[in-house]
């Protein structure tokens, strides 16, 4: 093995997310690789998690957008220079500005190398292009390279690496069938969904998931006889709620109570994939990545949805026949109508977004840094 290294992660919290599930994939595997994996944020329901498989943890609030915030710089770069960190990571604006001035602060010989991952479209700002100051910047997707050199002028190509985020194929095998007594709960839990073809929207109840879309989709399936069911897999945010009630409303006004179903939050995704006959994807705004998407594509499920971001690169990567032009909803139907009548190819494509590949293009990155 090279030489172990000290690396310390970033972020504002541990309570649920990608950027979080992300954090924790590397910690693991880096302890699994002999290194020392250490983390700052405020804590949350991961951090027991994330402790148990050996990484060490420091609860830091270190994401709060106020300026008080800033009153962990002077002690982050204590840490860095007693702890003799090689490697610094910053995933997350408020805790990169952190980092990067207790970093910017140190000597030059005696800093650590400087890495940042941009998990999002961030808005272009002054308070985002911290997250363009890594020694090298990764990208979750080529998507994400392409805004980074859009938007901001002074960063260098070569220090941009793509790096897909990563869909285990042990926890979402290729043809996955759920038990018989999950079936069973499951049709208990929505007699609704008996004979129907179930096409499920997942994600958080909010207006960028495409909601409004789906619904016109459903309503034009069912006014032609298509014996479809809507499946909203997703709970709401904090605050939100009135946008909750706001879609069962119009669920009600167009007339599709009996064809739309509202799950909430789930913990068993991988399951309700599994059952579907397709997944959507139907952001109104290009994701970054698309995990939803990688999952089921990884499970075998067929997947539509709008050919733009990350979501374009994974459909165009996996399968192909699922790209629709944003927004075009009758290419949107047409595409949907084809899976469901069994006309579209089911997806077999070997599947190359892994969490293996993510973790060792990571890994090396750290390992070539140092």
């Amino acid at each position: 093995m090279a030489r172990r290294l000290t690396v310390v992660q970033m972020l504002p919290a541990l309570d649920s997310g990608g950027v979080e599930r992300g954090t924790l994939e590397i910690g693991r595997a880096l302890v699994a690789a002999g290194h020392r994996s250490l983390v700052i944020s405020a804590g949350g329901r991961l951090t027991e998690r994330l402790v148990a498989e050996g990484s060490e943890h420091l609860t830091w609030d270190v994401g709060r957008k106020r300026p008080w915030t800033l009153r962990w710089v002077s002690r982050l770069r204590r840490l860095l220079e007693d702890e003799q960190v090689d490697i610094l990571h910053l995933r997350s604006r408020m805790p990169a500005w952190v980092g990067y001035l207790a970093w910017k602060g140190l000597p030059a010989a005696s800093r650590p190398r400087l890495v940042t991952t941009v998990h999002g479209f961030y808005s272009v700002s002054r308070y985002s292009a911290v997250m363009t100051r890594g020694e090298r910047v990764i990208a979750v997707s080529g998507s994400i390279r392409g805004y980074l050199l859009d938007n901001y002028s002074g960063i260098d190509p070569d220090a941009i690496r793509v790096i897909h985020r990563g869909i285990d194929p042990d926890a979402f095998p290729l043809g996955y069938t759920p038990t018989a007594a999950w079936r069973a709960r499951w049709l208990a839990d929505y007699p609704q969904l008996a004979g129907r073809q179930v096409v499920t929207l997942p994600g958080r109840l909010t207006r960028l998931k495409g909601h409004s879309d789906f619904l016109k989709l459903l309503a034009g399936l069912v006014g032609e006889g298509v014996p479809v069911h809507g499946l909203v897999v997703g709970g709401a945010q904090p605050g939100k709620e009135g946008y909750a009630a706001e879609l069962r409303d119009r669920v009600a006004a167009m007339g599709l109570q009996e064809q739309v179903t509202f799950t909430g939050h789930r913990d068993d995704m991988r399951e309700i994939y599994a059952v579907s006959d397709m997944v959507l994807s139907l952001s109104t705004q290009p994701e970054s990545f698309g995990r939803t998407a990688a999952e089921a594509l990884a499970l075998g499920v067929p997947v539509v949805g709008y050919d733009r971001g990350g979501i374009g690169e994974i459909l165009a990567a996996v399968y192909p026949e699922g790209r629709v032009v944003a927004g075009d909803l009758a290419g949107l139907k047409a595409a949907v109508a084809q899976v469901l009548s069994g006309d579209a190819p089911v997806p077999g494509k070997p599947f190359p977004f892994t969490l293996e590949r993510m973790l060792g293009a990571t890994l090396d990155l750290y390992t070539e840094l140092t």
